[in-house]
């Protein structure tokens, strides 16, 4: 390098400089040359210059520098010429320079040389060819040039073929986010939902995209979402739509959500306190029997008494097993809603739980229902017998009366039961509790009012009915001494024929006692016989010999004539025949 082109370089005239070097034909200078030139923008001279030195020198960065100078200045047809001849530039290192200074026309011809795919079509979308963009980018088959590919034409507006570079974003799952994002950016959701819409169909279709697009429908189109709800609910990520469902008050798609993910308890919270929107009853049903606390079942029947209280019986009954009826019975009571609720207390009354029972008992006591009560106390057993029958024994009506009276028998209060009910002139009511109490005193005393009061037909079931428990001597005297004896045949007459079938059993029974004594007698004398020797019985003689053995002249333990405890046929039989009747004849009535 010459003083004087030292000179001009210093004092930055660069043109000069550049003339001098090639007058001189030194290229030995050319990075400051190029230093020089590109920070003052002489491109044009510089070119000549680099021109000039490549003639002398090959070196990779005069090649480089000569390629951006073409592209600075404009002159693409001679930069291409230069690319399409040998040369040693760093043709990606430049074709990025010019990338990042924007001149893409140029970048995309460097890219276009070396087949740089994705970078090509990075530039092709910055210089509006969104066509070309799009098929470099499906040779280059990069998710990043995808991206950018679309971001592009989002941009631009050219939904079509963003679409195309979607379809092949949306299959990566971790890229999914920043198309959906890229989208939302500009505003164009709807273009958003058809491209997710379409991508449901790929075959590399995973559970993002369709969560994606749950969370899409419930921003942008909340009519949409339950639909695709209920047709890809496998396909979601059930807590990303919940979230947004959430976010955006869809509670009815929410309840949906948290009844499939098994989560009954918020769905029932969700219902209860959005009811507006997301309660449905059957739903309800469904996930109250599902829940994991029992405190909800008597949340819900409150909700139900406040907002739906004609379906409150089929809540009551759909959870009847799960309820502790006790605390239920006490919260309809607090409630007022005991009257509501008792088609289920009926239900519930097969438990046989005494909250229930006595809830029922007052219901039918304050609706005049006898014949409800009277089948209630009579099947179920757990409740304050003594209590409701005080209460109804003052009753105005006398079918509680009698009740009050059945509670009494029920609970062996006899006295107070047959004293209600001579009081309402129900006779047949203390007959059968006379009968139940298996008492002749009651019995009696009853048979002896009947009486009194001149009640004959009474007198006479009493004695049929209370067969059992009245003496024959007590009926006896009662009929002939108020001219009864019409009255009480029947009961003379089958009394006559129980004791006709005991004195019948009695004989068969002597009877079968004598046979087995004669046998018994008969089996000793002959094993008597067996071993006595024959000289003894002679020694004996006859008599002696019937009189050896127990039994013997028929003295043995038969006693007297017949020799035994008979007695003359009369041991304990007494009389002829022994018999307390004295021939049949000694048998008194007592």
């Amino acid at each position: 390098m010459c003083i004087r082109d030292r000179a001009y370089l210093m004092d930055e005239q660069v043109v000069e400089a550049i003339k001098c070097f090639i007058t001189a034909g030194d290229p030995k200078s050319f990075m400051l040359v190029i230093g020089a030139a590109e920070r003052h923008g002489k491109f044009d001279q510089l070119i000549d210059f680099l021109l000039m030195a490549r003639q002398k020198l090959k070196d990779s960065q005069i090649d480089g520098a000569l390629i951006y100078a073409y592209a600075k200045s404009q002159r693409l047809t001679e930069l291409e010429n230069f690319l399409n001849s040998t040369n040693s530039a760093n043709i990606e290192q430049a074709g990025d320079r010019c990338y990042n200074e924007g001149l893409f026309e140029a970048a995309r011809m460097l890219y276009s040389q070396i087949g740089k795919l994705g970078k090509l079509a990075s530039c092709l979308v910055n210089l509006g060819q969104y066509q070309a963009a799009i098929d470099a980018a499906k040779k280059a088959e990069s998710p990043k040039t995808w991206e950018e590919v679309n971001s592009a034409c989002v941009k631009a507006k050219q939904f079509q073929l963003a679409a195309i570079a979607g379809l092949k974003i949306m299959v990566h799952p971790d890229r999914l986010e920043v198309l959906v994002n890229t989208y939302e950016k500009y505003g164009h959701w709807e273009e958003l939902i058809k491209l997710l819409d379409s991508g449901l169909a790929l075959e590399q279709a995973h559970n993002g995209i369709f969560t994606e697009l749950g969370i899409l429908l419930a921003k942008y189109v909340p009519v949409r979402l339950m639909d695709h709800l209920k047709t890809y609910f496998q396909r979601l990520h059930i807590t990303k739509v919940l979230k947004a469902c959430e976010d955006n008050q869809l509670w009815k798609e929410a309840v949906f959500l948290h009844s499939h993910y098994g989560q009954s308890d918020s769905a029932i919270n969700i219902m209860i306190e959005h009811s507006p929107t997301a309660w449905e009853h059957d739903i309800f049903i469904q996930n109250v029997q599902k829940v994991a606390s029992s405190d909800l079942y008597y949340k819900s029947i409150k909700f139900y008494l406040e907002e739906q209280p004609m379906l409150l019986n089929e809540l009551l009954t759909s959870i009847a097993t799960k309820l502790d009826l006790t605390k239920t019975v006490a919260l309809l009571k607090q409630t007022g809603a005991t009257p509501l609720a008792q088609p289920f207390l009926k239900s519930a009354q097969t438990y046989n739980v005494q909250a229930v029972n006595e809830e029922l008992n007052e219901l039918y006591l304050e609706s005049d229902d006898y014949e409800s009560l009277r089948v209630s106390v009579s099947e179920y057993d757990k409740f304050d017998h003594l209590a409701l029958a005080d209460k109804l024994k003052e009753h105005e009506l006398l079918e509680f009366r009698r009740i009050a009276a059945l509670l009494y028998k029920q609970n062996k209060r006899y006295a107070d039961s047959i004293a209600l009910s001579k009081a309402d002139e129900q006779y047949k009511d203390t007959i059968d509790t006379a009968r139940e109490s298996k008492s002749s005193e009651i019995a009696e005393n009853l048979l002896r009012y009947f009486v009194s009061i001149k009640k004959s037909e009474c007198f006479a079931a009493c004695l049929y009915t209370c067969y059992e428990l009245i003496e024959p001597d007590v009926a006896v005297e009662l009929a002939w001494r108020n001219g009864l004896m019409e009255f009480a045949f029947p009961f003379f007459i089958q009394s006559m024929r129980d004791l006709r079938n005991e004195v019948g059993s009695l004989n068969k029974k002597v009877e079968t006692l004598q046979r087995n004594e004669e046998k018994k007698a008969k089996e000793q004398t002959n094993i008597a016989h067996d071993f006595m020797p024959q000289q003894h019985l002679q020694i004996l003689g006859p008599s002696d010999n019937m009189n050896a053995f127990p039994g013997a002249g028929m003295g043995g333990p038969m006693g007297g004539s017949m020799g035994g405890p008979m007695g003359s046929m009369g041991g304990p039989m007494g009389g002829g025949m022994g018999m307390p009747m004295g021939g049949l004849g000694g048998m008194q009535f007592p």
